[in-house]
């Protein structure tokens, strides 16, 4: 082979690869959900690939693929080819699958080091809300309740060790009740089972309760955060009524392993935009979550140090069975 020919093989190559650096994007790019709409993920991914897709100048399509609360979906992403065109949405409880794979003595289908940490997107304050239905108008009357009726209450939740199972456990250790629990596809059909009363209560994220919370549904008894939330400025903290307990709940894009560093940079400055831009902070103002973006290096640190909380809040929880 002459040198001529070798270059013009080389080349051609080169510009086949989907990953080629000046060609990313030059075809839709999907952006995994992987909770049923109405989830904290939903509400915040979408309006997230709206103001993207006019900066890549191809569409960004939010794909669903729920299931096992959230495990699904980041197996999926996980998977997928390493090129840019498959990314993922997720939230605290991506963290927390291999933990629960070694409760359970299973081998894990994935682990934290299959995704590459693009941007942290939002981190929003967790509320305690009870259905329209329920007396109670503090989280004393409900604990008194729960104590005095054991296993009466049923609290819903996105699916067994979810980002909604998590702190909700979390809080009825430390307040010392027992409520039954009714684990659902998402945040979404959590919502929706308490609003229909199936459960009585949920630990929330404000941006996916907001709007029944203003419509008069959902009541809300407590925060999780440290601090009293913008959104909720009349709901106490956990810490302030005495438990101490802190959750909240963050947003963040991933890309699989092996995703090339030119695609990635591509991203993270793209993704850095949108959170900038007004179409973004509206959206998620108006569901009473907050813009909290982490470029790759801090989102890195501190999805390194969030996994610690989230595995010792599952270790917590111990083995859950159905």
């Amino acid at each position: 082979m002459d040198r001529r020919t070798f270059l013009a093989g080389t080349t051609a190559a080169a510009l086949s690869t989907p990953s080629f650096a000046q060609e990313y994007p030059s075809r839709p790019v999907t952006l995994v959900n992987p909770f049923p709409p109405g989830g904290a993920v939903d509400v915040v991914g979408r309006p997230f690939a709206a103001a993207l897709e006019p900066l890549l100048k191809q569409p960004v399509v939010v794909e669903t693929k729920s299931g096992a609360a959230g495990a699904v979906g980041a197996q999926f992403a996980a998977s997928a080819r390493p090129d840019g065109y498959t990314l993922l949405a997720h939230l605290p409880s991506i963290s927390g699958f291999a933990a629960v794979d070694a409760l359970f003595g299973r081998t894990p289908k994935f682990t934290r080091a299959d995704f590459i940490p693009v941007a942290r997107l939002t981190e929003g304050p967790m509320v305690l809300v009870v259905n329209d239905q329920q007396p109670y108008k503090t989280l004393k009357e409900f604990v008194d309740d729960a104590k005095a009726n054991p296993n009466k209450l049923i609290f819903s939740s996105s699916g067994l060790y979810g980002a909604l199972h998590l702190p909700a456990a979390l809080l009825i250790k430390a307040a010392g009740i027992q409520l039954r629990h009714l684990p659902t596809a998402g945040g979404g059909p959590a919502l929706t089972a308490v609003l229909g009363n199936n459960a009585q209560a949920l630990v929330s994220s404000i941006a996916a309760a907001n709007a029944q919370i203003k419509a008069g549904k959902l009541r809300a008894l407590a925060c999780f955060s440290a601090s009293r939330a913008a959104a909720a400025p009349d709901v106490p903290t956990l810490k302030e009524l005495g438990y101490d307990v802190e959750f909240s709940i963050w947003v963040g894009l991933f890309a699989p392993k092996g995703t090339p560093d030119a695609v990635i940079a591509r991203l993270r400055a793209e993704s850095k935009k949108v959170a900038d831009t007004e179409q973004f902070k509206s959206a998620i103002a108006n569901i009473g979550d907050v813009v909290a973006y982490l470029d790759q290096p801090e989102f890195k640190a501190f999805w390194d140090a969030d996994a610690k909380r989230v595995e010792a809040a599952v270790q917590s929880i111990g083995r859950v069975e159905g």
